[in-house]
């Protein structure tokens, strides 16, 4: 620091915005002399933040000074029951400890539970509530696996799109987000840039300065398909059907760059085959599009260069979600888009960041378990079942006896959502939650520990949607008694009486672990061989070894060499899905639930269970400035007026949405531009609902076809007016 910057009544600190988000922003916070961050600003420095903020982390410091926050360690009172609270009242039904007393009750109930029941039946429930390396997971996993408690298998968001694009290219990497401003055809498919990825819209924005279209594949008219040159709103879970369908125009009008496909793909040939039975004709009558629609899409895609392909993760989130992924991002290679720069594609970057995981999460450490083994794995999207002993999630008889909650917020957020309060309101299931602010999960725990913002650690971090790896440096004390995951479960491990070194660890000894510091002070990973901790803390953010020259030497993957795959190559036909005995090819099947299922007879509407444009799941739904900004549909049930039509539903009417699985009451909202025979609603908390229950009231505990990820997105409903008998 100058001797000029020394003597300013503030200084400015570098983070990193820890949110489940592609852009990973840079965030300069500056502190005041009282120690108060006065101002959250975007790095000018970096290149994708480029000095601006979303709409949520803009009005960062309402979150983390709001009024409402939980600043202390709480237990629930003698005799009040776990179940939903009324919002500003929740307090009522706990009472504050101290740290010290917490930590040795937990402690105490956790040994207790392995004591009685095994270790497996106490349940660590988490996922990106932070996506830094060490908040997502490292002392956490360490203590989990030293205790020998089930493992998690966190696949609720991502995993099936994620295992699909690694079938076929081996690892998630994709065209840099500077390069899109390259394109001259964007094709985002189920990518709601505009709302959730927007540090990429800029980059969209240049390009079609310069000529490009924009054409936005999606069921739900987002903010980028209202800014689109063409919005195609095909029907849910179609997806699939339709990559194949631009296939075969593809291939039959020989539009597919031969040359390429020889040098870097494996199966074009079985392809070919299967693209000869998704005539334009076909697909038409999944997805909702017209033959010639069809087939101007893939002339417009295939015949553009370059050609860009955003690719989000709501396409996977339906039953054959993997297998629709798998199919679409085929696409580029056909046609060859990877060879032209700003061409290409991109689902996520996180393949590019090898952090050392094993020596941040120490698995090894369950050999010193009372397993003396690695414990087994619980889905985190069965939950319910996992729970209740309802339903899928009860493959293992052993019951879960103890639930511990960080970084998520289950009771809204997980499917199944009246399985999971069922489950959640047991007497004889102790649950500590680890967060910021009461929520759907808190009003049903037993112990509530206050949890830090990204302003009030450190941590280290990659991103999913560029290529920089970031330090996220503490800039303010947390307020009250809040403590980050890793001090946590420190302290919980002193109490279990766990004396391994690695439970000692700071956070600057673990993020040394995880980019695998040499003696020389320089990275060992690969990609990263150039990094120091010193430039991270002088730089902010430092770009992976490939990109330090962007200009001079531009990263384009999959254009020449091997492909991590077993191949070798881009694979249309995947020998690792044959040797499993599934389909080595993309093909389509629509979802059980579907209108072209059977149980489309009792619930003939498809559902999607759409995210907040101003919330990052329910994270931000509590803070009034970011509901104002979500109001015209908070509560809404959007629909088709044909579909309201007939069944007597008006603009404004209290309509009830309902399943076998639970139901909602909502207000109709009229919304001529989704699909006939789609309804829309936004997941949000359900503890500021009339009933209590949100969207996932109705969304179903089945898996995807690849990852065994949440299907979100197939779900089948009818709805009638309040009141009316059904």
């Amino acid at each position: 620091m100058t001797s000029a910057a020394a003597s300013l009544p503030f200084r400015i600190v570098h983070t990193v915005c820890s949110h489940d988000c592609p852009d990973s922003c840079s965030v300069l916070v500056t502190v005041n002399e009282e120690g108060r961050a006065i101002k959250v600003a975007g790095d000018p420095a970096h290149p994708v933040t480029q000095g601006f903020l979303c709409g949520k982390v803009a009005k960062y410091l309402d979150r983390v000074y709001a009024p409402s926050r939980i600043l202390y360690p709480l237990k629930r009172k003698a005799g009040v029951a776990k179940g939903p609270l009324e919002r500003g009242r929740e307090h009522e039904a706990f009472e504050r400890v101290s740290w010290d007393e917490a930590l040795e009750t937990i402690a105490a109930r956790l040994k207790g539970v392995a004591d009685e029941f095994g270790p497996e039946a106490i349940l660590p429930y988490s996922y990106a509530g932070t996506i830094g390396v060490l908040g997502f997971g490292s002392m956490d996993r360490r203590f989990f696996h030293r205790l020998g408690a089930s493992q998690l298998d966190r696949t609720i968001c991502s995993e099936a799109g994620g295992e699909a694009w690694k079938l076929v290219y081996g690892k998630k990497l994709g065209t840099p987000t500077e390069d899109f401003r390259l394109a001259k055809l964007i094709l985002a498919w189920g990518a709601n840039i505009h709302g959730n990825n927007v540090h990429l819209w800029p980059m969209v924005e240049l390009a079609r300065r310069n000529g490009a279209r924009l054409i936005v594949i999606d069921p739900y008219r987002t903010r980028t398909a209202a800014l689109a040159d063409w919005h195609i709103a095909i029907r849910p879970g179609t997806d699939g059907a339709l990559a194949l369908g631009l296939m075969h125009v593809i291939l039959n009008e020989g539009l597919e760059d031969r040359e390429y496909i020889n040098a870097m793909t494996h199966g074009f040939e079985q392809l070919a085959e299967r693209a000869r039975e998704y005539t334009p004709e076909r697909v038409a009558a999944w997805t909702g599009m017209t033959a010639a629609e069809i087939e101007r899409l893939a002339r417009e895609y295939a015949t553009t260069r370059p050609a860009a392909l955003r690719l989000n993760y709501g396409v996977q989130r339906t039953e054959n979600g993997g297998t629709a992924v798998r199919a679409i991002a085929m696409l580029p290679a056909l046609t060859g888009a990877w060879k032209h720069r700003g061409g290409g594609g991109q689902l996520s970057t996180s393949g590019a960041f090898e952090w050392d995981e094993n020596a941040v999460r120490r698995p090894d450490l369950a050999m010193a378990s009372p397993l003396k083994r690695l414990a087994r794995t619980v889905n985190m999207c069965e939950l319910g079942g996992a729970l209740t002993g309802e339903g899928p999630g009860t493959a293992d008889e052993l019951p879960v006896k103890a639930l511990f909650v960080y970084n998520s917020n289950p009771g809204a957020v997980a499917p199944n959502q009246n399985a999971v309060k069922r489950g959640m309101a047991r007497a004889d299931l102790f649950t500590v939650v680890h967060d910021l602010f009461f929520n759907d999960t808190t009003d049903y725990a037993d112990y509530i520990l206050p949890a830090t913002t990204f302003l009030e650690h450190t941590d280290v971090q990659g991103a999913y949607g560029h290529y920089f790896v970031q330090l996220s440096q503490k800039a303010i004390e947390p307020p009250g008694e809040a403590r980050p995951n890793v001090w946590l479960f420190r302290e919980l491990a002193a109490r279990m009486g766990f004396e391994e070194e690695c439970f000692r660890d700071s956070e600057m000894d673990l993020i040394r672990q995880a980019l695998a510091i040499g003696e020389d002070g320089h990275s060992t990973r690969p990609q990263m061989e150039h990094i120091t901790l010193e430039d991270l803390r002088e730089q902010g953010h430092v770009p992976l070894a490939f990109h330090r020259d962007p200009e001079g030497r531009p990263f384009q993957p999959y254009v020449s060499g091997t492909v991590p795959t077993l191949s070798g190559k881009i694979e249309f036909y995947s020998e690792k899905l044959a040797a499993q005995g599934f389909d080595p090819l993309s093909g389509f099947v629509p979802a059980t639930e579907s209108r072209f299922g059977e149980l489309a007879k009792r619930f003939p509407l498809e559902f999607l269970s759409r995210k907040a444009d101003n919330y990052m799941n329910s994270t931000f739904a509590n803070l009034d400035g970011h509901r104002k900004m979500e109001a015209r549909t908070s509560q809404r049930l959007e629909m088709h007026p044909a579909d309201a039509a007939a069944r007597g539903i008006a603009d404004g009417d209290a309509v009830r949405i309902w399943n076998d699985r639970g139901s909602l009451r909502l207000t109709a909202l009229m919304n001529s531009s989704l699909p006939a025979g789609v309804v829309a609603g936004k997941l949000d908390w359900g503890k500021l609902s009339a009933g209590g229950e949100n969207v996932n009231a109705l969304t179903s505990e089945r898996l995807t076809d690849i990852g065994a990820g949440a299907t979100f997105y197939s779900t089948l409903v009818e709805v009638v007016k309040a009141g009316t008998r059904e």
